[in-house]
């Protein structure tokens, strides 16, 4: 662990370094490549490379996760995972590797060279880990209203016998009223030919 209170007096006025990208955001389970460019000879420098899990403050502090020096001497910090850190060098500046990224990997990472008397930081690279990007949001669609359409109310027919049926029993009835009738008239004609009958007998005696 390295203290805060010098390194961020430092870290501001690192020039000689130019460190990129400034800021990150990849997904879990990808690599991330850093990268760490100097003006000055590559060939004996030692780069350390820090990391602040959280944004620079004046309680910031800085753990140590790997240096690297030529020819391929890499020393790792305590309780860094090793399989996902590599440090390295070629002729356009220094290097780390993050393998299999997480969540708890985001923060600010720093790359660092010892000189004398002072330190010389880069200006820092703030990753963040996240599962799933962000998406742009879509604009709302404003929904149209449906047009209300009045409805006729439905003719309900009224519930009773069929026509047919109505029809045939008026005319039974009819054909009742007429067989009464007529049985009426048989009985009022029977009844004035006895009448009739019987005054003529009592005419004749």
């Amino acid at each position: 662990m390295v203290s805060a209170p010098w390194s961020l007096v430092a870290l501001h006025g690192g020039s000689a370094f130019q460190q990129t990208p400034g800021f990150t955001v990849a997904l879990t389970h990808q690599v991330v490549t850093l990268s760490c460019k100097t003006t000055t000879s590559l060939s004996q420098v030692r780069v350390f490379w820090l990391r602040q899990p959280q944004l620079p403050s004046e309680h910031s502090w800085y753990q140590f996760l790997a240096s690297w020096h030529p020819p391929k001497e890499t020393t790792y910090g305590e309780a860094v995972a090793k399989e996902k850190l590599t440090p390295f060098s070629n002729a356009t500046g220094h290097f780390l590797n993050l393998t299999n990224v997480r969540p708890a990997d985001s923060g600010v990472y720093f790359c660092m060279t010892v000189g004398a008397p002072e330190l010389t930081f880069g200006k820092g690279t703030r990753l963040s880990v996240v599962d799933a990007l962000p998406t742009t949001a879509q604009p709302t669609s404003k929904s149209i209203p449906k047009k209300r359409t009045c409805q006729r109310p439905k003719l309900t027919a009224q519930k009773g016998l069929p026509c047919g049926i109505v029809t045939l029993s008026l005319l039974v009835a009819g054909i009742l009223v007429l067989l009464v009738s007529l049985g009426v008239a048989v009985h009022l004609y029977c009844l004035q030919r006895r009448t009739r009958l019987r005054f003529i007998k009592q005419f004749y005696k």
